[in-house]
């Protein structure tokens, strides 16, 4: 069965991107979802990849078959934790892996950044194909405290584009 890492590019506290991820994993089996928000932020900042919570999550990029990268869109991007953490890995680090990455924001002209800001710097680090992708609009995506619940058709596209991958 093949290892899927899901990236969450949220530094939000309560993200729906990581939401998200945990309901894709709960659904989906061999996903493991990493929260970047998570990491040491003294560790990321200073791109220290000796540190051991970096450098895990570095390893389980690499021993991956395939990747999700999701983060909310922030200044017409994806979210700077996302970035920094993405500027750790080894130039090559995405070769050979397929990569479905996923953008959440309020309107539906925020779609751009998968294809202007994400998309080059997935193709950048070396990944085999980078699919379409989904850019969900963030009433799509209700909070609850029990994870989410999804836009009616939202987990048609998801189930979709994760059986794409």
């Amino acid at each position: 069965m093949p290892s899927i890492v899901a990236l969450a590019g949220s530094p939000s506290v309560d993200s729906r991107t990581v939401a998200l991820l945990r309901h894709i994993a709960s659904h989906t089996h061999d996903v493991e979802v990493i929260p970047i928000r998570a990491l040491p932020a003294e560790a990321l900042l200073g791109a220290d990849v000796d540190d051991p919570a970096v450098s895990e999550a570095v390893k389980k990029v690499a021993d991956a078959d395939s990747l999700i990268v999701a983060s909310p869109v922030y200044k017409a991007a994806y979210s700077g934790v996302l970035k920094t953490f993405l500027d750790l890995l080894p130039p090559a680090a995405l070769a050979g892996k397929t990569v479905l990455p996923i953008l959440t924001g309020g309107a539906p002209v925020h779609a751009l950044a998968l294809d202007y800001a994400l998309r080059p710097v997935l193709t950048a680090l070396g990944a085999r194909h980078v699919l379409t992708g989904l850019f969900l609009i963030d009433k799509q995506i209700e909070r609850t405290p029990d994870g989410v619940v999804l836009a009616p058709d939202l987990q048609t596209k998801l189930d979709a584009a994760v059986a794409e991958l």
